[in-house]
């Protein structure tokens, strides 16, 4: 907004012409959405306290200390997250550029669909909150809608294609099977941050991380010059999600000041699903849809320990973790939380680095 409405002025204000470039922007969003998450946490956090009285419910098949230690702490804090996010967001972005409105709209889609969620858990008292199915569906239809918005505004030799990392020049034209493709992919992010988010603050620094990657990455894809210089395919327009991407991590900032152990809020349904589809939308905008994979590593890892562990009961009765998904078992082992915690932070810091090289590696 602040782009729309002073940039024009630049002629006659010299120092609006600050608002031409997208590093003043995506400094100004991770500011403002850092501000905006400190200012209105600790009403927020009070407010969920006292409406949610006992708090999230928490798995009886968990690790026994969390029935301890855990119980009667807030749910819901993805608000915190998701309010600094669309307010930074909507103020320093070009409002003028669809993939902003597109990912904003799976954010927040996916947001309300987290809060059902975890309004039902909290209102029922019992951790399955919506039904899984509907809201599968939900993702489904925002997805889609996302992906076929993105098949619509891209253009040759862009459209309907798969970039792929390490690699120069092959783009995978993948037809109309590119909005199936990107829909699993928004999904997947989606649930798979969803799956990560168990422990006071592991889910959300390497959401931060992999927002800071896809911040260099949409800036750079954006913009002619680099794109051609590091032989990676320019997506016209997609520079403006540095913007949102800065902002994502401002937020998360601002929420990690509440979530740091012990935990005065979790992030809930309401900030894991809109988080991880906000990080799908967002590769599959800049075509680097694969190197997400990598770059979110973790957050594939957490999930394929779910699959194997419910694919290993069902075949043979036996578990291959003492429990699923990933970060759970380690803890059943008697590993400390905060140890589980930095040490899966620094697998993802390692595993951002990786999707880095990816750049320049050609």
């Amino acid at each position: 907004m602040l782009y729309n409405l002073l940039y024009p002025l630049a002629d006659e204000v010299a120092v609006f012409n600050l608002f031409k470039y997208l590093t003043f922007r995506t400094g100004g969003a991770v500011l403002t959405a850092l501000v905006v998450a400190f200012v209105i946490g600790p009403g927020l956090i009070r407010w969920l306290r006292q409406w949610q009285k006992q708090g999230q419910p928490i798995r009886a098949d968990g690790p026994e200390s969390h029935l301890l230690t855990k119980k009667g702490t807030p749910t819901m804090g993805g608000f915190l997250i998701l309010i600094a996010l669309a307010v930074a967001t909507l103020l320093w972005a070009d409002l003028r550029s669809h993939y902003v409105w597109i990912v904003l709209m799976v954010t927040l889609g996916y947001g309300l669909l987290g809060f059902l969620d975890d309004f039902l858990k909290v209102s029922k008292k019992n951790p399955k909150g919506l039904p899984g199915k509907l809201k599968l569906a939900g993702q489904i239809a925002i997805a889609l809608i996302a992906a076929l918005w993105v098949y619509a505004i891209q253009r040759e030799p862009l459209a309907g294609t798969l970039a792929v990392p390490f690699l120069k020049s092959l783009l995978i034209q993948l037809g109309w099977f590119f909005v199936p493709f990107a829909v699993f992919v928004i999904i997947g992010a989606s649930n798979a941050v969803n799956l990560t988010d168990g422990l006071d603050g592991l889910a959300i620094v390497p959401v931060m991380i992999a927002a800071g990657v896809f911040a260099l990455i949409s800036y750079l894809v954006g913009h002619a010059v680099f794109a051609n210089y590091l032989q990676i395919h320019y997506v016209p327009g997609s520079g403006e999600l540095a913007v949102f991407c800065g902002a994502l991590v401002g937020a998360g900032l601002g929420f990690l000041w509440f979530n740091a152990p012990p935990a005065m809020v979790f992030m809930g349904d309401t900030g894991s699903l809109s988080l991880g589809g906000a990080l799908g939308a967002i590769s599959v905008v800049t075509k680097h849809e694969l190197v997400l994979a990598i770059v979110g590593g973790l957050f594939v890892l957490e999930t394929v320990s779910v699959i194997v562990q419910v694919a290993s009961f069902k075949l043979t009765g036996k578990r291959v973790f003492r429990m699923a998904p990933l970060h759970h078992h380690f803890e059943k082992k008697g590993w400390a939380e905060p140890t589980v915690v930095i040490r899966f932070w620094i697998i993802a810091g390692i595993l951002a680095l990786v999707g880095l090289s990816t750049l320049k590696l050609r």
